[in-house]
């Protein structure tokens, strides 16, 4: 089965491609290049899903769990 993750791609001070997983908090890998920090991020991703899976974390809010937004004032 596959899954598709948003991830977002961010290059530090020193050149190092940092990416993240808005889906899954703690979810950070890096790579050299683009390509490296997804194919890191990729197999980080496997790792937390097990670790989740391992805990018996579910994935999905439970049920009665809404999402919604708040304004705030910058």
């Amino acid at each position: 089965m596959l899954m598709d993750f948003k991830i977002l791609i961010e290059q530090d001070e020193d050149g190092w491609y940092i990416v993240t997983v808005p889906a899954l908090p703690g979810c950070v890998s890096q790579g050299r290049t683009e390509e490296e920090a997804k194919r890191n991020i990729a197999e980080a991703i496997e790792l937390h899903l097990g670790a989740l899976a391992r805990d018996g974390i579910p994935l999905c809010p439970g049920r009665g769990a809404r999402e919604d937004l708040v304004a705030v004032r910058l």
